[in-house]
């Protein structure tokens, strides 16, 4: 695993790994994430696979605004109420995809046709420029092996992939964050919210 400081240097070769289909670990404002282009399947199987995460599960998508993720879902009042609300920040809102929107990789198994999609808006300031420079959805998920602890430093990291076959391409390292709870996550298809994991965000 490369392992660098956080810096506008780190953001310019994250963005490099991004765009050749890699993984890239970065602290977010809930624990360390892992990511990937979420538009690319190949790296979507790669992060599963690094991850040892079930392919049937699903990662949410990190967008750098709420009109960057309009492309991709339904917005409708109620939603855009929590939007407003609550974003950036620690809160995965699960909204209706569109049905003519470009196709993401949610799962390892290909289900670029889901059609709800968890869209995250980070507050942490790398994430963000990340999520920016990108320009495309990024998958987003907690950068621990499948049913280990959210890390929170990068010595959390590698004691948990000490042993593994398949390692990150690239870590980003901004130190020891504070531990926090993770983001709350609320599906809000038409008027209906509905508390899906009770977060930071509270409900």
């Amino acid at each position: 695993m490369k392992i660098i400081p956080e810096s506008p240097e780190a953001l310019a070769e994250a963005l490099e790994v991004l765009r050749a289909g890699g993984t890239v670990i970065h602290a977010t404002e809930t624990c360390y994430g892992i990511a990937c282009d979420l538009t690319n399947e190949d790296a979507v199987k790669d992060l599963f696979d690094v991850k040892q995460r079930p392919g049937y599960q699903t990662v949410s998508a990190l967008f750098p605004s709420v009109d960057a993720a309009r492309e991709y879902v339904e917005i409708s009042p109620k939603a855009q109420e929590l939007f407003r609300a609550h974003l950036p920040g620690p809160l995965t809102i699960v909204l209706s995809k569109k049905k003519n929107a470009p196709p993401i990789w949610l799962t390892s198994e290909g289900a670029g046709t889901d059609a709800l999609i968890g869209v995250r808006i980070s507050s942490y300031p790398f994430a963000m420029k990340l999520a920016e420079a990108f320009g495309k959805p990024i998958a987003t998920t907690s950068a621990n092996l499948h049913g280990k602890p959210n890390p929170y430093a990068v010595s959390d990291i590698q004691m948990q992939w000490a042993d593994a076959l398949l390692l990150p391409d690239l870590i980003i390292d901004a130190g020891a964050l504070p531990v926090a709870d993770p983001s709350t996550v609320v599906r809000a298809v038409g008027d209906v919210v509905t508390v899906l994991r009770q977060g930071s965000v509270r409900f």
